[in-house]
């Protein structure tokens, strides 16, 4: 009869935590689409599985042993007559240590190869997108192809594409789940964070970072078209249909604070864009930017002291 209600309440628990973790499993974090998504979704898997040799035996060892030596069951009462055990120290210890050793090991390793910052190695030469984090919207820059867009960004895929990354105003984070790293927007600051997208679709991009009232609808999508004949293709559209960005005061005027912005594309940008917004803040980071030289952008006190 004991045999049998314990091994009820083991398969009972073995049951709830395959539905709790089966209940992840649309998460878009576990459905990447490119080579750094695939590679972190191998690394949280890896962890994830690591760790649980741990935790599972603890979890289920906790219920047996408050089962089997509850109050109420007097034939299994416990007086032990010793107080330590080396053989017991050295399990406790010993696995942890283990575990612990083999992920440090794993995140030390995975850490330097996913560094957002570093080029991907690939045969085709990567294309370079300007991400300006505006209140509360997304201002994509094509240096290239001398257009912008706003809550839209769009490369061919299986190219790899660096996202120089910075910021209007406050803090924020550039992050497209699906196809890996997150990285921060800093106002006078340019990072990086170097991505791919293996599969054409559309996909979801957001700011992992709160930045105010708009925070929650500032979000874009990410386009990755099949070929690059289809996106010179939307790049020739652009630049024919859009209205042009005519100056820095165009620029003034979207960045100023706004919610749900609908997509919106520009051509004719002013020269030295992306190197004025960046280069507009006092303490602006100058050195090894990657930025080109700024225009007079003649911004006001309120911007220039931000």
């Amino acid at each position: 009869m004991e045999a049998s209600r314990y091994k009820r309440l083991v398969l009972g628990g073995i049951l709830t935590f395959s539905v709790l973790l089966l209940s992840g499993c649309q998460s878009v974090l576990f459905d990447p689409k490119g080579l750094i998504g695939e590679q972190e979704k191998d690394l949280i898997i890896t962890s994830l599985l690591l760790m649980l040799i741990v935790v599972i035996p603890v979890i289920l060892m906790t219920f047996y042993f408050s089962y089997k030596y509850r109050a109420s069951n007097t034939g299994e009462k416990y007086t032990p007559e010793w107080a330590h055990s080396t053989k017991i120290e050295v399990v406790v210890w010993t696995i942890p240590i283990v575990i612990i050793a083999i992920l440090g090991t794993i995140t030390w390793q995975t850490t330097h190869e996913l560094d957002p910052g570093k080029p991907l190695v690939s045969s085709v030469k990567p294309m370079t997108i300007e991400v300006v984090s505006l209140d509360w919207k997304w201002l994509f820059i094509y240096p290239d192809q001398h257009i912008a867009t706003v809550n839209y960004v769009a490369f061919p895929k299986d190219v790899p594409v660096t996202f120089k990354v910075t910021s209007n105003s406050v803090m924020n984070a550039f992050f497209i789940p699906q196809l890996g790293s997150q990285i921060y927007a800093m106002a006078g600051m340019v990072t990086r964070v170097n991505l791919v997208a293996n599969e054409a679709g559309q996909y979801d991009g957001i700011s992992s970072s709160y930045s105010g009232a708009g925070f929650s609808d500032m979000k874009f999508k990410a386009q990755a078209m099949p070929d690059q004949a289809t996106f010179d293709q939307w790049v020739k559209q652009v630049q024919q249909s859009a209205p042009p960005m005519i100056d820095m005061a165009a620029f003034k005027a979207l960045a100023a604070p706004s919610k749900q912005v609908p997509v919106t594309y520009y051509s004719h940008l002013p020269d030295y864009l992306y190197g004025s917004i960046v280069q507009q803040f006092k303490g602006s980071l100058n050195m090894d930017m990657g930025v080109d030289k700024p225009m007079d952008m003649k911004m006001d006190s309120a911007h220039t002291t931000q």
